[in-house]
Parts: structure tokens; sequence; C-alpha cells
């Protein structure tokens, strides 16, 4: 969250021209076959990968693993060393689908644009959620099927850029999912359609929790520039990450948006830095609790955290006029606490997504989740907002503002500018709630 951003002068009319305020749920529409540009039925889908991570090279993976015939034709990363581990994994992995040849690994700030260029059918979006409006929106122009990773975006106008991309992929009948994958996983089905359905009647109180021990940290190396070291370590900076409340808790609040059947309304809440107060820490928070208000009027308390040594949760709670339901383990419990209903069915969202989505493109479906997708996304970072400056805000004024973290569109190699940089002792500027006003 930048400390110098400017005001918005059209926060409303932006509001009122736009289709931002949606409900939560998969937008599939079966094409005709005079749409219809390709049904890929067995033939082989070609994918490209930007991001040459973890979560990126899985996803490929994954990809590959569904039926039909897919190759993966190109890979993308702005390290070199990334993008050859991600082909060596995944060669080994899956042999003769893995087909790409030596000009068709990229590295580098505009690796991702030459992936665009190559014959690819849809890529996979993976590098840091920072740089996901710049990709999203170019891979929608190049007339690419998307899938990409949560969150899709860490600052309000990434997440309008991400929905005017998606609005654009609709008219160019290109699919778009988005790897929020509880909305795949047979039990979170099954369990939101029986809350939905009236199974504990009204629900006028939510919970859910991203509460462990933290992540990962790389120590800065010699010769590093600082812009690589922030890269390296994106988990830390929010112009890259959007702060864990953005990367990891945003798969419990999009669970919330799914059955609340939209985001909230109004949020206000705490946070701060308790164990991360070095360095090697960069900006993001350790905790961030919300309180959350929907439109009905209903709460929801959001809480999430990376502290060792303290209660752990990653769980989604719904309350109702008659019953209770833990919603992650497909529980629903009366008012006595005796269970009434459970789900037995599967839990394997990373892999079904995929599958699902392949699924769609071999039967000419073009199913587009970006507008769930922001909208989650949006949900974290308006948490944020709330947990930074300690104000209660409207979403309307939080999806309206202009504060932008980072313009990713400027950065063209490592010696480029840091958008943070530190202090002398070596600490990243944080926002401290009461006197950060701005969002």
């Amino acid at each position: 969250m930048s400390t110098h951003p400017e005001k918005s002068a059209s926060r409303r009319n932006f509001l009122k021209t736009s289709s931002l305020l949606v409900a939560g749920g998969a937008v599939a529409s079966q094409l005709n076959v005079a749409r219809a540009a390709h049904s890929f039925g067995s033939d082989t889908i070609k994918i490209g990968l930007i991001g040459c991570g973890g979560r990126g090279t899985g996803a490929a993976a994954q990809a590959m693993n569904t039926e039909g015939s897919v190759q993966l034709v190109a890979l993308a990363d702005a390290f070199p060393d990334r993008v050859q581990a991600a082909y060596r994994g995944l060669k080994s992995q899956h042999g003769e689908k893995v087909t790409v040849a030596k000009d068709k690994m990229f590295d580098g700030f505009d690796a991702y644009a030459k992936v665009l260029d190559t014959d690819c059918d849809l890529v996979i979006l993976a590098t840091p959620p920072g740089f996901r409006p710049q990709h999203f929106e170019a891979a929608v122009n190049a007339g690419k099927h998307v899938f990409m990773e949560k969150p899709v975006a860490t600052d309000a106008p990434g997440i309008r850029r991400v929905l005017k991309a998606t609005a654009e992929a609709k008219k160019k009948d290109l699919a778009v999912a988005v790897g929020l994958q509880r909305r795949h996983e047979r039990a979170y089905r099954e369990t939101i359609a029986e809350l939905q359905n009236g199974k504990i009647g009204d629900i006028n109180f939510t919970r859910c929790y991203w509460n462990g021990a933290g992540v990962w940290t790389r120590p800065r190396q010699e010769k590093q520039t600082e812009l690589e070291y922030q890269m390296r370590n994106w988990y830390y900076f929010n112009w890259l990450c959007g702060d864990h409340i953005v990367e990891q808790h945003i798969h419990n609040l999009d669970v919330i948006n799914w059955l609340k059947n939209g985001p909230p309304v109004k949020g206000q809440g705490q946070g701060g830095r308790e164990v991360r107060i070095g360095p090697d820490s960069g900006q993001i928070f350790d905790h961030h609790m919300i309180e959350f208000t929907y439109a009905d009027g209903s709460k929801m308390l959001s809480q999430c955290r990376h502290i060792p040594h303290c209660w752990d949760s990653v769980s989604e709670h719904a309350h109702g006029s008659q019953g209770t339901a833990d919603i992650g383990g497909g529980r629903i419990y009366d008012h006595k606490g005796k269970m009434v209903w459970n789900t037995k069915a599967g839990r394997d969202g990373h892999q079904v997504e995929h599958h699902d989505l392949f699924a769609d493109l071999r039967k000419g479906v073009i199913p587009n989740e970006g507008e769930y997708g922001a909208t989650s996304t949006m949900t974290a970072i308006f948490g944020r907002m709330c947990t930074y400056t300690g104000q209660e805000i409207s979403w309307e004024d939080a999806l309206g503002s202009e504060v932008v973290l980072c313009d990713t569109d400027k950065l063209v190699d490592m010696n480029s500018p840091a958008p943070v940089v530190p202090n002398a002792d070596g600490k990243y500027p944080c926002p401290v709630p009461g006197v950060l006003t701005t969002f």
C-alpha cells in the first residue's frame, strides 16, 4: 500500500458505469457452431507457462494430467534458473508432453510477451500477483485462453484492469479460469449448496481463518540489485504479493463471498507486526483481523496470522438460525451440536480445476471466472485497507481507490528502480494504523 497515493476524483461515476459488483459463481456459456472459433475435441491443446515457480510448475503439471492431448510448448520467467528448473522437473514428470524447444524458453521482464507470440492456445499465469493485471490483459489481447493463479491483483486499479480484460475475454470467447480451487472441490460445492438451500436456516454470521506459522524467506545474495532481491522475496512486498491476507487468506474470503453471493459492503479491522520486524520481513503485517458486513446485514469475522506457536486454523464456518456449519470440513450441525449432514465428496481442487477447464474447452464451453476472481481478490485488498488504516471503509471507496503499488509496465530489467527501498537500517516502510489514512 502506497504511502503517497493520489485521491480519486471519479470513484462514484466509475462504479455507476461498471459491472464490478458481481455475485460469486462461475460464468460459462455454451458456444454455438457459428460463434465458436475452435472446439478442441480430441485435438492437442498447446499451453505456455508464464511464471516458473512452484505453483506455476505445479499448475502446468496438473494441466498435462487432464484427458486428451496436451503439450507444453513455451516457458517464461523473470529468472533463467527458474525456467531451467521448471523444464527439468516437468520433462521428467511428463516426458513427451513437454515439447519446449530452446528458443521457446524465455527469461526477463518481457518473457511473457514472447510466450504470447508463440502458437500456444492457453497460457498459465503464475508470476507474483503484482504482474497479473499486466500479463492477463496482454494474454486476452493476444487471443489466448487463460488459467491464472490467485490473487489476480494487489491494488484496486489492478482489479479494475482485470475486470476490463475479463469483459474483453467474454467478447472474444476466451476462457478465463482462476486458481480459487475450492470452487471446484466437490466437497465444498456440496456443502455450499446445502447451506444456500437453507440447511441451517438464515445465515447471520460467518467466520474464516488462515492462521499458521508463516512462509519461506530467501537471504539477500551478493551483487543482487534491490529489485532482484524483492522479486526473489516477493511474498514480503506489497506491490508483488499484496500481503498474506491477499495471497493466502483470499481462499477463505472467497468461500464466504461464494456463500453470500457477493462481496461485503463495509469493513473495519486491525493488524500489525509482532514477530516480522527485521529487514527480511519486508513490508507485510503478520496478523490481520477484520469485521466485514454484507449487504444483508450479516457479519463475517476474518482472521489471518503468520506467527509460530499460536492457534492454527485454515477453515470457514457459518452460523444460522437452525444450526452451524464447518464449511471446509463439510459438516453441518444442529444447535445442540449433533452432526446432521456431512459430505463424502473429494477435495483435490488443484487438479479438478484443470480437469474442469480442459473438459470444458474440449466441449466448446467457455468458462469465465474472472469476475469472482477479481471480486474475491478485491475483498482481500479491502481487508488490508481496513487493517493498514484502522478506518471503517466502504466497498465502494475501496474499489474506487487510485493507489497504484507499482506500474509493472515500467519494469524492464533487474536494474530498474524498485518500487520501495529500505532505510539506512535496511528496513522497509510499513503502514501504521491511525497514521496511514489513505488507501
